[in-house]
């Protein structure tokens, strides 16, 4: 295959989900293509934990694997960043194989396909303060089932900025007796502060300025009278937003995520989204999932768009069928 043929599915993002949509698409002998902007969400992290047999993995070495994987059983690999996406149906190539839309990318290439995957993940807006950001994924985290082990038994602060920021503090009780929660923006109310007093989890109140370093590595939190909290990693709640602005021409827009997190793109339990002939899957339709349920959800969405092309393939031979049948 090349970008000038109509593929059966294009796959708009390269992590897990898309690049495990692919490699399931692939295995079904479909022509796939897979276009990748380079920006993974978790690249600033060490390893990808709590992933079956592949635990503590380097993000990049995960992405590299699955990448040859899909490249091995025929699909193409493309490095680009798609700014929209047009639906085409009636501008057919041809009558087996008639492109429903045609993805544009910002250099300029098109690439028709009959069905779109979108698994573009989101961005995480972090929290205004001072040396937050070139720390996250490193000791800056938001993710106990991601993290947790890695910091357990070590002092560790949260940072309030919403409503997560509780039920973060008492979910990090469970690596390490020595949690702080820093009132920052958004105190505990009464329920919240007994919750966190029984389970001896520090109250700090007053707004954090910066993050305190040494030697690359996170020392402290300090707040705006200028005292300084020793900590060895922060726990923050982002704003979580879904990368789907390239969907705007199909009318297809994030909407906000029931958990409070951030927005998405709404699925039914096949990764479909309310336009025909377009799925989502992992962090764009579902901000919360880890890797593995991010990889799960691209596998069982190209599983129901085979199975969407295959019912339209056999409906396509009917007709013909019927139409040469005397």
């Amino acid at each position: 295959m090349n970008e000038q043929d109509v593929y059966d599915v294009v796959v708009v993002g390269g992590g897990a989900a898309g690049l495990s949509a692919a490699l399931t698409l692939t295995r079904a002998r479909r022509s796939v293509a897979v276009i990748d902007a380079g920006a993974p969400r978790n690249a600033p992290a060490e390893g990808v934990h709590g992933l079956l047999a592949l635990d503590g993995l380097p993000p990049a070495e995960l992405l590299a694997r699955g990448r040859a994987e899909v490249r091995g059983y025929g699909g193409l690999l493309v490095d680009g960043e798609v700014t929209a996406v047009t639906r085409v149906t009636g501008r057919a190539p041809g009558p087996e194989v008639p492109a429903a839309f045609e993805v544009t990318l910002a250099d300029g290439r098109t690439l028709p396909a009959r069905r779109l995957l979108v698994t573009t993940g989101l961005v995480d807006e972090l929290p205004d303060v001072p040396g937050l950001r070139e720390r996250w994924g490193r000791d800056v985290l938001h993710c106990p089932y991601c993290h947790g082990w890695e910091v357990r038994d070590r002092p560790v602060g949260v940072l309030a900025t919403g409503p997560m920021a509780t039920h973060q503090a008492l979910l990090l009780r469970q690596w390490t007796a020595d949690v702080t929660l820093f009132a920052h923006t958004t105190p505990p109310d009464a329920e919240q502060a007994e919750q966190l007093a029984a389970r001896g989890i520090r109250v700090v109140p007053g707004e954090v300025t910066a993050l305190e370093t040494e030697d690359d590595r996170l020392t402290g939190v300090r707040l705006a009278d200028g005292t300084v909290v020793a900590r060895e990693a922060v726990v923050v709640a982002p704003r979580m937003r879904a990368r789907a602005d390239l969907l705007d021409r199909l009318g297809l827009r994030p909407v906000a995520h029931p958990s409070g997190v951030g927005d998405h793109i709404p699925v039914d339990a096949t990764g479909a989204t309310e336009v025909p002939g377009v799925w989502a899957a992992g962090n764009v339709s579902d901000p919360v999932a880890q890797v593995g349920p991010a990889a799960a959800a691209g596998t069982g969405a190209a599983a129901r768009i085979n199975a969407d092309l295959v019912a339209e393939e056999t409906r396509r031979a009917v007709e013909a069928r019927r139409a040469t049948t005397p």
